[in-house]
């Protein structure tokens, strides 16, 4: 059995959510960021129609957008979005890999932190408030990095807490649970 694809329907899109965003405050001090962008997935065709929306009417229309390619798995050429298409470029090692460059030609450059998409909602308003601080001076990675160390001590702490609650906990001999007089019992 053959298939045949209708082009026309490939170019439609389903409209998609509004952009999960957070920006510097308007004439405060610039910083190395000017704001974090959450997106719902790694698919920038589908994400940045969205973005832009909310972009064009904050800081003008938006022409070009940028990005390391690590964290996405396709760099389209050119993204079409209302009214207008926007031009995708990639650096691999000249950007940061949890940083978009946006680039408007009548009003200048704005840098946001791209949360992971598969990350938690506390940990993502954590990031977004503090790519929102006026005159932040840590980098997108730098941001991620402390996230992720914060993550790995909450996890720590759960799991300390967890063993604390369910038995584990350590008796006054220095043996966990009792197992060392257990042992010796048989």
């Amino acid at each position: 059995m053959t298939a045949t694809i209708d082009r026309t329907i490939v170019s439609e899109r389903v409209p998609s959510s509004p952009a999960r965003l957070s920006f510097t405050p308007a004439g405060s001090p610039p910083g190395l960021l000017d704001g974090a962008w959450w997106p719902r997935s790694r698919d920038l065709f589908h994400e940045l129609p969205a973005l832009m929306k909310v972009l064009d009417a904050r800081w003008d229309r938006i022409t070009r957008v940028t990005v390391n390619p690590t964290h996405w798995p396709v760099v389209p050429r050119k993204v079409p979005v209302t009214g207008h298409t926007v031009h995708v470029g990639w650096f691999a090692e000249e950007q940061d890999p949890n940083k978009l460059i946006l680039l408007s030609y009548t009003t200048g450059r704005w840098d946001l932190l791209v949360i992971p998409p598969e990350t938690g909602a506390a940990a993502a308003a954590r990031l977004m408030s503090a790519a929102a601080t006026p005159g932040g001076l840590r980098t997108a990675s730098a941001l991620m990095a402390s996230e992720n160390t914060t993550r790995h001590a909450q996890e720590a702490m759960w799991r300390e807490e967890e063993w604390e609650t369910d038995g584990g906990a350590v008796s006054a001999t220095g043996d966990p649970a009792g197992l060392l007089a257990s042992a010796r019992a048989r």
